[in-house]
């Protein structure tokens, strides 16, 4: 080998390119998922093709941008209280303001004590894996 020349690497090098879920590209531009399949979003796609929607979006997510109200939001951040796994989800109609999840199977003595003066809640089926928790003020005893 003459000097100052690196060793052949066989195999050449393979550059991977970083491919993108239909769901987690619903996630980034922050619609349905049903509304990404619809309008063609391939199951997988680059990074450069999902930044190619963000930069320049077609005229359904623009639409789709212009009919939000604000009032719910398309997707919602979990985090377990416990152990910190995470998650995105549609949020359902039938949740409340919920005071943290947790994973469902931590059990109760993990979770953080229900805050003075407030009564526990318990909602199975958040999400794939959480239970959540909802400590709402309690009602004044009456004599």
């Amino acid at each position: 080998m003459p000097a100052g020349s690196s060793p052949a690497i066989w195999p050449p090098p393979v550059w991977l390119k970083v491919m993108i879920s239909r769901r987690d590209a619903a996630i980034t531009l922050d619609v349905p998922l049903e509304m990404a399949q619809r309008h063609g979003l391939p199951k997988w796609m680059t990074e450069a093709e999902l930044r190619a929607i963000l930069d320049n979006p077609p005229p359904w997510l623009v639409q789709s941008r212009a009919n939000r109200t604000g009032k719910r939001p398309v997707w919602v951040h979990l985090e377990c209280a416990v152990c910190g796994y995470e998650e995105a989800a549609r949020p359902k109609k039938w949740w409340p303001d919920f005071t943290y999840v947790v994973c469902g199977h931590h059990p109760p003595a993990d979770m953080p004590p229900a805050r003075p003066g407030c009564v526990r809640s318990e909602y199975d089926g958040v999400g794939t894996r959480f239970v959540g928790i909802a400590d709402v003020e309690a009602p004044p005893v009456r004599p």
